[in-house]
C-alpha cells in the first residue's frame, strides 16, 4: 500500500481550545502541529521577553498542551512540531524540559532559530515598508523583528531525530510542509508537492475552521461543543484526504474546505511562501465519504530569492471603552452621549496645554455599526456605545477614563453597566513588512549536544510572475430575457472573510456552478468598493482587486487598505475581518425568476 502520513491541525491561535490536542492524538495522528503566531501574537510576547527572559514563548502550549498530554504523546508516539517557541525557543524548551522530568519522561526536542532579527534589523533599517510605502520605524519603538522561514529546517529537525520541533516564526502551513518533505522526500524543486503539502498546511492551520467551524450554513454543523479538529491524510503524489475524528461534531464537506482555502488568501494564483509559491486556482474537491473531502491540483512556482520579514513596533497608545444603554432610541442617545465625552475631554486636555487624540472612534455595537451605509438597524432598544481613542501622552487616557463613566448620572436615560470594568490602555502595535536575502540568516537547528546550521539557497530560478498562466475572467451573465427575481448571496454562495494586514479578503464560491456567472455580474470590483466604502476610511490607497478560482467554482475580492491600520493597530470593531463575508451575504443578485 503506499504511504499515507496523517497529521492533525491542533491550534489555530494562541488561545484556543486545550481539548484539540488530546482528542487529536487518541484518534490517531502521526504528526500534531499546533500554530500559535499570529502578527500581533509576536508584539506580545515580545513584550513579555522584555520584561523577563524567560518569558517569550506560548504558555497555553507547555500548560495546557504538553504538560496535560505528556503520557499521551508518549504511548502514541506522535511527533509534536509548533512554533510555539515564539520569540525564545530556549526558554519553551527549558519549560518542556523541566515538565516532562517532574513527570518521568524525556523527549528528544529540537527547536530552530535564525528568524529573529531583533538584534539585527540595522540590515532592513533603510528599507520602506513592501504595502505602504512609509520609511522604517525608530529603533526605541520596536518590540519584534522575524523573518518567516519556511518547512526546510523542521524537516531537517526531523531527520536529525527529533521527536518534537520547537520554532519560532515560520509560516504557518510551514508546520505542515516541514514533516511532509521528511516523510516523502520532497525536493527544493518539486514545486507542485510542496505547494500541496503547504495547501494540507493552511487548511488546518486554523483548527476547526476546516470542520465547519465559521462555516457559512452554521446550522448544518453538528455539535459545536464537540466539533472535531482537522486530520489531512497526506499521499506521496501531494493529494491529500480532509477529515476529522470519528464521534466528533463538525462537518466536512467540499463546501467548508473551500471556505477555508480561500481564508486570507490574497491572490490565489501567487500565494508566496518561503518553500514555493502557491496557485490554487485549479483544485479539485471531492466528497469521497462521510466527513472526508480529497484535494489535488495544486500548482506551484519557484519561491522568490527573499524572506518576508515582519517587525512589530510601539506607535502610541489607546483605550477601547465600553457603555451600555437601553431604553427608546437607545442607539441615538449612544451615539450623542460618546460625542460629549469625547468633546468634554478634549477641552479638559487643551485646558492642560495636552493635544487632542490623534484618532478617535464611536461605534454603537447594536445598531450595525460596522454595516456602514448598509446598516439595517431600526428602533434598537439595547446597545452598547463603544469609544476608543488614541494618544501619544498617557496623561490623555487618566482623564478619558476618569470621564467616560460619568454620563451614568448625567447624560442618557438608560445608560447602564460601567461597573462591569473601565477601558484599558495598551500600546498600539503596527507592523512593518520588508523582505531580506535567504543568504544573510543562516539558520541553527538544536537537538541535545547536536547542532546544524544551515542557509536555504535561493531557488536556481526566482519566482516570475509572467511565468503565471493567469486564469481567463469567467462570463457575467448576460441580462435575462424573462422575469428575474432578486436574491441575497447566501442563496447562492457560500463565503468566508479573513484579515491580511491592513487589507482583507472575502472568499465567494459558489454553490452551484451555475450560480457562478450571475454572482460575478454583480461583484464587480466598481460595486464591492462602493458596498464597503466605508471600510475604505482613512485609507491612502483604497481599492478592491477581484481574482478567479474556477477549481472551486469561486471568486476571490482583495479589499486593500481596509481595516484602519488592521489588528492591534485599529480602532474598530473587527479589525480582523470575521464579519466582512457575513455583510457580503446579504448582497442582492439578480437571477431568472425560473
Amino acid at each position: 500500500m503506499s504511504k499515507t502520513v496523517r497529521i492533525g491541525g491542533a491550534c489555530a491561535f494562541y488561545g484556543d481550545s486545550s481539548v484539540a490536542p488530546t482528542q487529536l492524538l487518541r484518534a490517531g495522528v502521526d504528526y500534531l502541529v499546533l500554530d500559535y503566531l499570529a502578527e500581533a501574537t509576536m508584539s506580545v510576547l515580545g513584550a513579555m521577553r522584555a520584561k523577563r527572559d524567560t518569558l517569550g514563548y506560548a504558555h497555553d502550549f507547555t500548560e495546557w498542551v504538553w504538560k496535560d498530554n505528556l503520557r499521551l504523546i508518549k504511548e502514541t508516539g506522535a511527533k509534536i512540531v509548533t512554533n510555539a517557541g515564539g520569540v525564545n525557543p530556549r526558554a519553551c524548551l527549558a519549560r518542556m524540559e523541566k515538565l516532562a522530568a517532574e513527570a518521568g519522561l524525556s523527549f528528544k526536542i529540537a527547536f530552530v532559530e535564525g528568524d529573529d532579527m531583533l538584534d539585527g534589523v540595522d540590515a532592513i533599517a533603510g528599507d520602506r515598508e513592501m504595502f505602504t510605502g512609509v520609511p522604517f520605524p525608530p529603533r526605541e519603538q520596536i518590540v519584534t523583528a522575524n523573518a518567516y522561514l519556511g518547512g526546510t529546517p523542521i524537516a531537517r529537525a526531523l531527520a536529525m531525530g527529533a521527536d518534537v520541533v520547537i520554532t519560532g516564526r515560520v509560516v504557518d502551513s510551514a508546520l505542515t510542509l516541514g514533516p511532509l518533505i521528511h516523510e516523502f522526500g520532497w525536493s527544493a524543486d518539486d514545486y507542485d508537492r510542496l505547494c500541496a503539502g503547504s495547501l494540507a498546511g493552511h487548511v488546518i492551520e486554523c483548527g476547526a475552521q476546516a470542520t465547519g467551524g465559521l462555516f457559512t450554513d452554521w446550522e448544518d454543523v453538528p455539535d459545536w461543543a464537540h466539533i472535531g479538529y482537522p486530520i489531512v491524510e497526506c499521499a506521496a503524489d501531494g493529494s491529500f484526504v480532509v477529515t476529522k475524528p470519528e464521534g466528533t461534531g463538525g462537518l466536512v464537506s467540499t463546501a467548508v474546505v473551500a471556505e477555508q482555502i480561500l481564508y486570507e488568501v490574497g491572490d490565489p494564483q501567487a500565494y508566496m511562501l518561503p518553500d514555493v509559491v502557491c496557485d490554487f486556482t485549479r483544485l479539485k474537491l471531492e466528497q469521497i465519504g462521510e466527513d472526508r473531502v480529497r484535494v489535488s491540483g495544486a500548482i506551484g512556482y519557484p519561491p522568490t530569492a527573499r524572506y518576508k520579514v515582519s517587525v512589530t513596533h510601539k506607535d502610541g497608545e489607546r483605550c477601547l471603552a465600553f457603555m451600555p444603554v437601553v431604553g427608546r432610541e437607545a442607539a441615538r442617545k449612544a451615539q450623542r452621549q460618546g460625542e460629549a465625552v469625547i468633546a468634554r475631554v478634549e477641552e479638559i486636555l487643551r485646558e492642560r496645554n495636552i493635544g487632542p487624540f490623534r484618532a478617535k472612534r464611536i461605534e454603537v455595537i447594536g445598531a450595525e455599526a460596522s454595516y456602514g451605509a448598509n446598516a439595517r438597524a431600526q428602533d434598537t432598544r439595547e446597545v452598547v456605545c463603544k469609544v476608543a481613542v488614541e494618544h501619544d501622552d498617557a496623561r490623555a487616557f487618566a482623564v478619558f477614563l476618569r470621564e467616560f463613566d460619568a454620563p451614568t448620572t448625567s447624560m442618557a436615560v438608560g445608560t447602564t453597566g460601567w461597573f462591569g470594568g473601565r477601558g484599558q490602555v495598551t500600546p498600539v502595535m503596527r507592523v512593518f513588512s520588508t523582505t531580506i536575502e535567504r543568504e544573510a540568516l543562516p539558520i541553527t537547528i538544536t537537538l541535545g549536544d547536536r547542532q546544524e546550521t544551515i542557509t536555504v539557497p535561493a531557488p536556481a530560478r526566482a519566482y516570475d510572475a509572467a511565468a503565471i498562466e493567469r486564469a481567463a475572467d469567467g462570463p457575467a451573465a448576460a441580462a435575462a430575457d424573462g422575469a428575474t427575481r432578486t436574491v441575497p448571496l447566501i442563496e447562492v454562495a457560500w463565503a468566508r472573510s479573513g484579515d491580511k494586514g491592513d487589507a482583507f479578503n472575502i472568499g465567494v464560491i459558489a454553490r452551484d456552478p451555475a450560480h457562478l456567472p450571475f454572482i460575478r455580474a454583480a461583484l464587480t470590483e466598481a460595486a464591492m468598493e462602493d458596498y464597503f466604502a466605508h471600510e475604505f476610511e482613512g485609507a491612502a490607497n483604497p481599492g478592491v482587486t477581484r481574482y478567479e478560482v474556477p477549481g472551486l467554482n469561486a471568486i476571490n475580492l482583495h479589499f486593500h487598505d481596509a481595516l484602519g491600520g488592521g489588528q492591534f493597530a485599529s480602532l474598530r470593531l473587527d479589525p480582523l475581518a470575521k464579519g466582512k463575508a457575513q455583510q457580503l451575504l446579504d448582497y442582492p443578485i439578480t437571477v431568472p425568476a425560473a
